[in-house]
Protein backbone atom coordinates (compact mmCIF):
# COMPACT_ATOMS: atom_id res chain seq x y z
CA UNK A 1 0.00 0.00 0.00
CA UNK A 2 1.45 3.69 -0.75
CA UNK A 3 2.63 5.68 1.82
CA UNK A 4 0.27 8.24 2.57
CA UNK A 5 2.67 10.52 3.40
CA UNK A 6 4.13 9.89 -0.30
CA UNK A 7 0.82 11.35 -1.39
CA UNK A 8 1.41 14.70 0.82
CA UNK A 9 2.52 17.83 -1.55
CA UNK A 10 5.46 18.96 0.24
CA UNK A 11 6.39 22.47 0.95
CA UNK A 12 8.34 22.78 -2.04
CA UNK A 13 5.64 21.65 -4.35
CA UNK A 14 3.47 23.80 -2.72
CA UNK A 15 5.72 26.97 -3.24
CA UNK A 16 6.36 25.99 -7.16
CA UNK A 17 2.40 26.01 -7.60
CA UNK A 18 2.40 29.28 -6.06
CA UNK A 19 4.41 30.55 -8.49
CA UNK A 20 2.56 29.15 -11.39
CA UNK A 21 -0.82 30.99 -9.81
CA UNK A 22 -1.03 33.79 -7.95
CA UNK A 23 -4.66 33.10 -6.27
CA UNK A 24 -5.14 37.05 -5.90
CA UNK A 25 -5.42 37.50 -9.22
CA UNK A 26 -9.08 38.61 -10.05
CA UNK A 27 -10.92 39.50 -13.06
CA UNK A 28 -14.19 39.28 -14.85
CA UNK A 29 -13.29 37.54 -18.13
CA UNK A 30 -15.49 34.52 -17.37
CA UNK A 31 -17.62 32.90 -14.65
CA UNK A 32 -15.11 29.97 -15.73
CA UNK A 33 -12.35 31.42 -14.24
CA UNK A 34 -13.51 30.85 -10.66
CA UNK A 35 -12.26 28.63 -8.64
CA UNK A 36 -14.69 25.65 -7.21
CA UNK A 37 -16.40 26.08 -4.36
CA UNK A 38 -15.20 24.39 -0.70
CA UNK A 39 -18.00 22.36 -0.20
CA UNK A 40 -18.03 20.86 -3.75
CA UNK A 41 -14.47 20.14 -2.87
CA UNK A 42 -15.20 18.57 0.28
CA UNK A 43 -17.64 16.75 -1.30
CA UNK A 44 -15.09 15.45 -3.92
CA UNK A 45 -13.26 14.07 -0.80
CA UNK A 46 -15.69 11.85 0.56
CA UNK A 47 -16.27 10.33 -2.79
CA UNK A 48 -12.78 9.50 -3.39
CA UNK A 49 -12.36 6.96 -0.93
CA UNK A 50 -12.49 2.96 -1.65
CA UNK A 51 -14.06 1.79 -5.02
CA UNK A 52 -17.24 2.43 -6.61
CA UNK A 53 -18.37 0.72 -9.74
CA UNK A 54 -17.55 2.79 -13.22
CA UNK A 55 -19.65 4.42 -16.07
CA UNK A 56 -22.44 5.30 -13.88
CA UNK A 57 -23.01 2.13 -11.79
CA UNK A 58 -22.33 4.31 -8.26
CA UNK A 59 -23.97 5.13 -5.56
CA UNK A 60 -23.16 8.81 -6.43
CA UNK A 61 -25.46 8.72 -9.53
CA UNK A 62 -27.75 6.36 -8.27
CA UNK A 63 -28.55 9.20 -5.70
CA UNK A 64 -28.39 12.03 -8.46
CA UNK A 65 -31.74 10.80 -9.95
CA UNK A 66 -33.64 11.30 -6.90
CA UNK A 67 -31.56 14.74 -6.01
CA UNK A 68 -32.58 15.83 -10.14
CA UNK A 69 -36.19 14.64 -9.58
CA UNK A 70 -37.04 16.96 -6.82
CA UNK A 71 -35.92 20.13 -8.85
CA UNK A 72 -37.64 18.80 -11.66
CA UNK A 73 -40.27 16.28 -11.75
CA UNK A 74 -40.61 12.23 -11.49
CA UNK A 75 -40.47 11.90 -14.76
CA UNK A 76 -36.90 13.56 -14.92
CA UNK A 77 -33.40 11.70 -15.43
CA UNK A 78 -29.83 13.16 -15.71
CA UNK A 79 -27.12 11.74 -17.67
CA UNK A 80 -23.41 13.72 -16.53
CA UNK A 81 -21.50 14.84 -19.15
CA UNK A 82 -17.95 16.52 -19.10
CA UNK A 83 -18.81 19.48 -20.54
CA UNK A 84 -21.47 22.30 -21.72
CA UNK A 85 -21.09 21.32 -25.37
CA UNK A 86 -21.34 17.96 -24.91
CA UNK A 87 -24.44 18.44 -23.00
CA UNK A 88 -25.71 20.05 -26.19
CA UNK A 89 -24.41 18.24 -28.86
CA UNK A 90 -26.11 14.98 -26.80
CA UNK A 91 -29.15 16.34 -26.39
CA UNK A 92 -29.74 17.97 -29.81
CA UNK A 93 -28.91 14.41 -31.32
CA UNK A 94 -31.27 12.97 -28.57
CA UNK A 95 -34.51 15.21 -30.24
CA UNK A 96 -33.36 14.89 -34.39
CA UNK A 97 -33.17 12.82 -36.97
CA UNK A 98 -30.23 12.65 -39.36
CA UNK A 99 -31.83 15.52 -41.50
CA UNK A 100 -33.28 17.01 -38.57
CA UNK A 101 -32.82 21.14 -38.00
CA UNK A 102 -32.43 23.64 -35.00
CA UNK A 103 -34.10 26.51 -34.78
CA UNK A 104 -32.17 28.98 -32.59
CA UNK A 105 -31.12 32.78 -32.09
CA UNK A 106 -27.95 33.72 -34.21
CA UNK A 107 -26.67 34.60 -30.80
CA UNK A 108 -26.86 31.51 -29.27
CA UNK A 109 -23.92 29.53 -28.01
CA UNK A 110 -24.15 26.00 -30.23
CA UNK A 111 -24.04 28.40 -33.23
CA UNK A 112 -21.26 31.15 -32.18
CA UNK A 113 -19.28 29.58 -29.33
CA UNK A 114 -18.98 25.69 -29.92
CA UNK A 115 -16.12 25.55 -33.31
CA UNK A 116 -19.26 24.33 -35.45
CA UNK A 117 -19.83 20.64 -32.90
CA UNK A 118 -23.78 20.93 -33.52
CA UNK A 119 -22.93 20.60 -37.06
CA UNK A 120 -19.54 18.87 -37.46
CA UNK A 121 -20.58 16.12 -34.59
CA UNK A 122 -23.85 16.02 -34.10
CA UNK A 123 -24.32 16.17 -37.89
CA UNK A 124 -27.09 18.57 -37.24
CA UNK A 125 -28.58 22.16 -39.73
CA UNK A 126 -28.84 25.46 -37.44
CA UNK A 127 -31.21 27.45 -38.53
CA UNK A 128 -30.26 30.46 -36.81
CA UNK A 129 -32.80 33.88 -36.33
CA UNK A 130 -31.47 37.26 -35.69
CA UNK A 131 -32.87 38.81 -32.27
CA UNK A 132 -32.31 41.63 -30.61
CA UNK A 133 -32.02 40.48 -26.83
CA UNK A 134 -30.93 36.94 -27.71
CA UNK A 135 -34.36 36.05 -27.25
CA UNK A 136 -36.57 34.14 -29.48
CA UNK A 137 -40.60 34.75 -29.77
CA UNK A 138 -42.93 32.49 -32.02
CA UNK A 139 -43.23 34.96 -34.30
CA UNK A 140 -38.96 34.43 -34.55
CA UNK A 141 -39.44 31.09 -34.87
CA UNK A 142 -41.94 31.05 -37.80
CA UNK A 143 -39.28 32.42 -39.82
CA UNK A 144 -37.51 28.97 -40.03
CA UNK A 145 -40.42 26.88 -39.12
CA UNK A 146 -41.59 25.58 -42.47
CA UNK A 147 -40.84 22.98 -45.13
CA UNK A 148 -41.36 19.59 -43.36
CA UNK A 149 -42.48 17.86 -46.36
CA UNK A 150 -39.67 19.66 -48.28
CA UNK A 151 -36.94 16.92 -49.24
CA UNK A 152 -34.73 19.59 -50.45
CA UNK A 153 -34.68 21.24 -46.75
CA UNK A 154 -33.30 20.19 -43.64
CA UNK A 155 -36.27 19.15 -41.44
CA UNK A 156 -36.82 22.01 -38.67
CA UNK A 157 -37.41 19.14 -35.27
CA UNK A 158 -35.69 21.34 -32.40
CA UNK A 159 -36.43 25.07 -31.35
CA UNK A 160 -33.46 25.72 -28.65
CA UNK A 161 -33.49 28.19 -26.47
CA UNK A 162 -30.71 29.43 -23.36
CA UNK A 163 -31.44 30.98 -20.34
CA UNK A 164 -30.08 33.23 -19.51
CA UNK A 165 -29.10 33.96 -23.24
CA UNK A 166 -26.05 34.76 -24.46
CA UNK A 167 -26.98 38.46 -23.66
CA UNK A 168 -27.49 38.21 -20.41
CA UNK A 169 -31.11 38.59 -20.87
CA UNK A 170 -33.64 36.28 -19.30
CA UNK A 171 -37.03 34.18 -20.32
CA UNK A 172 -39.50 34.69 -17.64
CA UNK A 173 -41.38 30.79 -17.21
CA UNK A 174 -44.18 32.22 -19.34
CA UNK A 175 -42.49 33.04 -22.18
CA UNK A 176 -40.99 29.74 -21.97
CA UNK A 177 -44.46 28.33 -21.67
CA UNK A 178 -45.68 29.97 -24.92
CA UNK A 179 -42.55 29.39 -27.24
CA UNK A 180 -42.85 24.98 -26.15
CA UNK A 181 -46.66 25.59 -27.20
CA UNK A 182 -45.88 27.23 -29.84
CA UNK A 183 -43.12 24.86 -31.10
CA UNK A 184 -45.49 21.74 -29.89
CA UNK A 185 -48.11 22.84 -32.02
CA UNK A 186 -45.80 22.52 -34.98
CA UNK A 187 -44.24 19.01 -34.37
CA UNK A 188 -41.18 20.06 -32.63
CA UNK A 189 -39.58 19.74 -29.43
CA UNK A 190 -37.72 22.07 -26.67
CA UNK A 191 -34.26 22.13 -25.59
CA UNK A 192 -33.18 24.69 -22.98
CA UNK A 193 -29.24 25.39 -23.09
CA UNK A 194 -28.75 25.78 -19.24
CA UNK A 195 -25.50 26.32 -18.95
CA UNK A 196 -26.70 29.59 -16.14
CA UNK A 197 -29.64 27.93 -15.10
CA UNK A 198 -29.04 29.23 -11.53
CA UNK A 199 -28.61 32.42 -11.94
CA UNK A 200 -32.03 32.71 -13.69
CA UNK A 201 -33.78 30.82 -11.11
CA UNK A 202 -32.26 33.40 -8.94
CA UNK A 203 -32.90 36.30 -11.02
CA UNK A 204 -36.79 35.52 -11.41
CA UNK A 205 -37.26 34.21 -8.08
CA UNK A 206 -38.73 30.81 -8.92
CA UNK A 207 -37.67 27.22 -8.86
CA UNK A 208 -35.85 25.98 -11.77
CA UNK A 209 -39.17 23.45 -13.01
CA UNK A 210 -41.39 26.58 -13.23
CA UNK A 211 -39.36 27.35 -16.48
CA UNK A 212 -38.09 24.11 -17.59
CA UNK A 213 -40.55 20.64 -17.47
CA UNK A 214 -43.49 23.15 -15.85
CA UNK A 215 -43.23 25.15 -18.97
CA UNK A 216 -42.88 22.25 -21.11
CA UNK A 217 -39.18 21.89 -22.30
CA UNK A 218 -38.27 18.25 -23.65
CA UNK A 219 -34.79 18.47 -22.55
CA UNK A 220 -32.21 20.26 -20.92
CA UNK A 221 -28.54 20.83 -20.50
CA UNK A 222 -27.65 21.70 -16.84
CA UNK A 223 -24.54 23.48 -16.04
CA UNK A 224 -22.90 23.61 -13.14
CA UNK A 225 -18.91 24.40 -13.81
CA UNK A 226 -20.30 28.06 -14.38
CA UNK A 227 -21.73 27.97 -10.73
CA UNK A 228 -18.93 26.19 -8.76
CA UNK A 229 -18.62 23.14 -9.56
CA UNK A 230 -14.81 21.55 -10.73
CA UNK A 231 -16.11 20.23 -14.23
CA UNK A 232 -19.12 18.05 -15.63
CA UNK A 233 -22.53 19.67 -16.78
CA UNK A 234 -25.51 17.11 -17.53
CA UNK A 235 -28.14 16.40 -19.98
CA UNK A 236 -31.30 15.77 -18.33
CA UNK A 237 -34.19 14.46 -19.64
CA UNK A 238 -37.31 15.98 -18.92
CA UNK A 239 -39.76 14.06 -21.39
CA UNK A 240 -38.64 10.82 -21.75
CA UNK A 241 -41.18 10.30 -24.75
CA UNK A 242 -38.97 12.95 -26.87
CA UNK A 243 -35.78 11.41 -26.52
CA UNK A 244 -34.62 7.50 -27.97
CA UNK A 245 -31.36 5.69 -26.84
CA UNK A 246 -29.81 8.48 -24.71
CA UNK A 247 -27.03 5.91 -22.62
CA UNK A 248 -25.86 5.33 -26.54
CA UNK A 249 -25.74 8.45 -27.79
CA UNK A 250 -23.81 9.99 -24.75
CA UNK A 251 -20.94 7.51 -25.03
CA UNK A 252 -20.90 7.59 -28.84
CA UNK A 253 -20.11 11.47 -28.29
CA UNK A 254 -17.27 10.44 -26.02
CA UNK A 255 -19.05 12.40 -23.16
CA UNK A 256 -19.48 8.95 -20.61
CA UNK A 257 -17.49 9.29 -17.84
CA UNK A 258 -15.67 5.75 -16.70
CA UNK A 259 -15.39 7.78 -12.64
CA UNK A 260 -18.94 9.05 -13.29
CA UNK A 261 -19.23 9.38 -9.19
CA UNK A 262 -16.81 12.42 -8.78
CA UNK A 263 -19.44 14.57 -11.57
CA UNK A 264 -22.55 13.25 -9.57
CA UNK A 265 -21.51 14.13 -6.44
CA UNK A 266 -20.53 17.13 -7.52
CA UNK A 267 -23.91 17.87 -8.34
CA UNK A 268 -25.39 16.03 -5.29
CA UNK A 269 -23.26 19.11 -3.48
CA UNK A 270 -24.86 21.66 -5.25
CA UNK A 271 -28.30 20.94 -5.68
CA UNK A 272 -28.97 18.39 -2.15
CA UNK A 273 -29.41 21.73 -0.37
CA UNK A 274 -29.01 25.43 -1.22
CA UNK A 275 -25.60 26.00 -2.35
CA UNK A 276 -26.93 26.27 -6.00
CA UNK A 277 -29.26 29.20 -5.18
CA UNK A 278 -26.58 30.74 -3.05
CA UNK A 279 -23.71 31.03 -5.48
CA UNK A 280 -25.98 32.30 -8.19
CA UNK A 281 -27.83 35.31 -5.61
CA UNK A 282 -23.81 36.27 -5.23
CA UNK A 283 -23.18 36.53 -8.15
CA UNK A 284 -26.23 38.11 -9.54
CA UNK A 285 -25.98 40.68 -6.62
CA UNK A 286 -22.28 41.27 -7.78
CA UNK A 287 -23.25 41.97 -11.37
CA UNK A 288 -25.96 44.62 -10.43
CA UNK A 289 -23.71 46.15 -7.79
CA UNK A 290 -21.05 46.78 -11.20
CA UNK A 291 -23.92 47.62 -13.18
CA UNK A 292 -25.35 50.32 -10.79
CA UNK A 293 -21.31 51.85 -10.43
CA UNK A 294 -20.70 51.70 -14.27
CA UNK A 295 -24.01 53.75 -14.69
CA UNK A 296 -22.36 56.89 -12.83
CA UNK A 297 -19.11 56.74 -15.48
CA UNK A 298 -19.53 59.07 -18.00
CA UNK A 299 -18.83 57.83 -21.52
CA UNK A 300 -19.65 53.90 -20.80
CA UNK A 301 -22.65 52.73 -21.76
CA UNK A 302 -24.78 49.72 -20.71
CA UNK A 303 -25.91 47.76 -23.68
CA UNK A 304 -28.12 45.06 -22.35
CA UNK A 305 -30.49 45.10 -18.94
CA UNK A 306 -28.70 43.73 -16.01
CA UNK A 307 -30.41 40.69 -15.09
CA UNK A 308 -28.37 37.84 -13.88
CA UNK A 309 -24.71 37.95 -13.66
CA UNK A 310 -23.24 39.65 -17.14
CA UNK A 311 -22.75 42.83 -17.91
CA UNK A 312 -22.31 44.19 -21.43
CA UNK A 313 -20.91 47.31 -22.10
CA UNK A 314 -19.66 49.95 -24.56
CA UNK A 315 -16.42 52.18 -24.16
CA UNK A 316 -13.77 53.73 -25.74
CA UNK A 317 -11.60 51.13 -27.12
CA UNK A 318 -8.62 52.29 -25.96
CA UNK A 319 -9.76 52.53 -22.26
CA UNK A 320 -10.55 48.82 -21.97
CA UNK A 321 -6.94 47.92 -23.74
CA UNK A 322 -5.58 49.95 -20.55
CA UNK A 323 -7.95 48.52 -18.25
CA UNK A 324 -6.74 45.03 -19.70
CA UNK A 325 -3.80 44.84 -18.61
CA UNK A 326 -5.64 45.39 -14.53
CA UNK A 327 -8.39 43.14 -15.03
CA UNK A 328 -9.15 40.02 -17.15
CA UNK A 329 -11.94 40.45 -19.77
CA UNK A 330 -13.16 39.83 -23.29
CA UNK A 331 -14.39 41.81 -25.74
CA UNK A 332 -17.49 41.07 -26.91
CA UNK A 333 -17.37 43.38 -30.38
CA UNK A 334 -14.18 44.46 -30.66
CA UNK A 335 -15.02 46.55 -33.48
CA UNK A 336 -18.35 48.51 -32.04
CA UNK A 337 -15.99 48.81 -28.66
CA UNK A 338 -18.71 46.23 -26.68
CA UNK A 339 -16.93 44.47 -24.06
CA UNK A 340 -18.68 41.42 -21.63
CA UNK A 341 -18.07 41.48 -17.58
CA UNK A 342 -18.92 38.62 -16.06
CA UNK A 343 -19.04 37.84 -11.91
CA UNK A 344 -18.80 34.92 -10.47
CA UNK A 345 -20.41 33.08 -7.47
CA UNK A 346 -16.10 33.97 -5.42
CA UNK A 347 -16.79 37.79 -6.81
CA UNK A 348 -16.73 40.21 -3.85
CA UNK A 349 -17.68 43.92 -3.15
CA UNK A 350 -13.69 44.70 -3.14
CA UNK A 351 -13.14 43.02 -6.59
CA UNK A 352 -15.97 45.16 -8.10
CA UNK A 353 -14.75 48.26 -6.17
CA UNK A 354 -11.79 47.91 -6.96
CA UNK A 355 -12.26 47.50 -10.96
CA UNK A 356 -15.05 50.55 -10.50
CA UNK A 357 -12.02 52.26 -9.55
CA UNK A 358 -9.86 51.20 -12.40
CA UNK A 359 -12.17 52.07 -15.00
CA UNK A 360 -12.93 54.97 -13.54
CA UNK A 361 -9.07 56.22 -13.29
CA UNK A 362 -8.59 54.97 -17.01
CA UNK A 363 -11.66 57.00 -18.61
CA UNK A 364 -10.38 60.19 -16.94
CA UNK A 365 -6.75 59.64 -18.48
Amino acid sequence: MADAQALTPNAAQETEAKRRHDPDVRGFASDNYAGTHPEILAALAVANGGHQSAYGADAYTEHLQDVIRSHFGRRAEAFPVFNGTGANVVALQALTDRWGAVICADSAHIHVDECGAPERVGGLKLLTVPTEDGKLTPELIDREAFGWDDEHRAMPQVVSIAQNTELGTLYTAEEIRVLCEHAHERGMRVHLDGARIANAAAALDVPMRAFTNAAGVDILSLGGTKNGMLFGEAVVVLEPDAVRHMKHLRKLSMQLASKMRFISVQWEALLSGDLWLRNARHSNAMARRLAEGVASVDGVELLHPVQANAVFARLPHDVSERLQKRYRFYFWDEAAGDVRWMCSFDTTEQDVDGFLAALREEMNR
